[in-house]
């Protein structure tokens, strides 16, 4: 997933280079869809498939200033997140859970399980009134859980956002919602007409989310730039019953295609739609054949990255290894077939691998955690460079 965030970084280029082919110079908004896939073979034996709308503007998600600033100016509180997810933590079943995540290393190098609970329950109780009082809930105080390792984490190559290395999460409960109900008041609350109306992966959202066992998530994570980023996603898991050898990847949203939104039809926008597929294995994964076509790339400190983003396509990097990835982009398109997004795994030998790349590790993970639905990627904020669309259209 650190590959995602590198088309993020490219956006530097921007000021600098033009696409000969398109008659707009590209351009980065602050509102982003992502679709995601996750096939894991290697903790939970399951495929997860999200939609996950992000953006850090306060126009494109409607939180109330003053509890915003509230979660920002708590110390080590790193998100605050709200979700329908069946046993948001150990113990919790048939419930909505408030979830306010604090990173102290100090607090938990106590070894103090009393001070630990004491301290972090008074964080999240500054706040849970606030946040009950935005989004029309009734969240009481259940438990606080200390999360020592980021495993899971570390196995997607990502820094996580809800489940990390030596967090706290302090945990509130609340009578279940249907994800469909959730996901109606939540976006009713938070998104402007304009975003809802104008299609997209928001439209699979929707879709997903009156599927059985889907689970709805909204995030807020303060940055050290004082600015906020805001996700709200929904996300199915599929068991995997056997290898997996062919990725067929709307077939797990029930969809035959998948659009971007209208709403960034006023520009170039080449990377607020974002496809990503990533599998993690205890095998040795290689990338045998793909639908749609491969991006042109080069590499910028390292990473892989679109030389050319009006083109649409595959990027795959890692393409073989223990875990593999694959970022869909559009280019000057605007939808993606099925065929397109489809592509086959073989598996290939750890003395292959090694030999093409002697950096890759070989980190197990614990096979005894439950991460359900915290897969909430990170996004970086382009800060000036962003542009606010909602703003622009006013």
């Amino acid at each position: 997933m650190k590959y995602f965030i590198a088309l993020f970084l490219i956006a530097s280029l921007f000021t600098s280079s033009m696409v000969a082919v398109y008659a707009q110079q590209p351009q980065l908004a602050t509102y982003h869809e992502i679709a995601q896939v996750l096939v894991d073979e290697k903790i939970q034996n399951k495929t997860t498939a999200f939609i996950t709308l992000s953006t850090t503007s306060p126009l494109e998600m409607r939180v109330p200033t003053s509890l915003d600033q509230k979660i920002t100016n708590t110390a080590n509180v790193t998100s605050v997140a709200i979700t329908n997810a069946d046993r948001c933590v150990l113990g919790v079943i048939g419930q909505t859970c408030v979830v306010v995540t604090i990173y102290s290393p100090s607090l938990i190098e106590s070894y103090n399980i009393a001070t630990i609970q004491a301290t972090s329950r008074t964080i999240g109780d500054s706040l849970i009134s606030d946040i009950n009082s935005a989004f029309s809930l009734d969240a009481k105080f259940y438990a606080t859980y200390v999360q020592p390792t980021g495993a899971f984490s570390n196995a997607l190559g990502t820094s996580g956002t809800l489940v990390g290395n030596r967090t706290i999460n302090v945990v509130y409960t609340t009578s279940q919602q249907k994800s469909s109900y959730l996901l109606d008041t939540l976006s009713t609350v938070l998104l402007p007409k304009e975003i809802r109306d104008a299609g997209g992966f928001y439209e699979v959202a929707t879709k997903m989310a009156q599927q059985p066992n889907s689970t709805v998530t909204f995030a807020i994570t303060p940055t050290n730039n004082g600015v906020s980023i805001y996700q709200l996603q929904v996300s199915k898991q599929f068991p995997i019953k056997r290898q997996v050898t062919t990725i067929n990847p709307l077939d797990l949203y029930g969809i035959d295609r998948l659009d971007r939104s209208t709403y960034f039809n006023g520009g170039f926008f080449p990377l607020n739609s974002i496809f990503e597929v990533s599998a993690i294995s205890n095998n040795y994964l290689t990338i045998k054949n793909n639908g749609g076509n491969l991006v042109p790339t080069t590499y910028n400190n390292g990473q892989k990255v679109p030389s050319d983003i009006s083109k649409s396509g595959w990027i795959f990097d890692p393409d073989y290894g223990q875990r593999v990835t694959g970022i869909y982009l559009f280019g000057t398109t605007t939808n993606a077939t099925g065929d397109q997004l489809a592509f086959t795994l073989g598996n290939t030998s750890a003395q292959v691998v090694q030999n093409q790349n002697p950096q890759v590790p070989n980190t197990p993970a614990s096979p005894n955690t439950d991460y359900s639905t915290f897969v909430i990627i990170g996004i970086i904020a382009a800060g000036a460079a962003a542009v606010y669309l909602f703003m622009k259209r006013k």
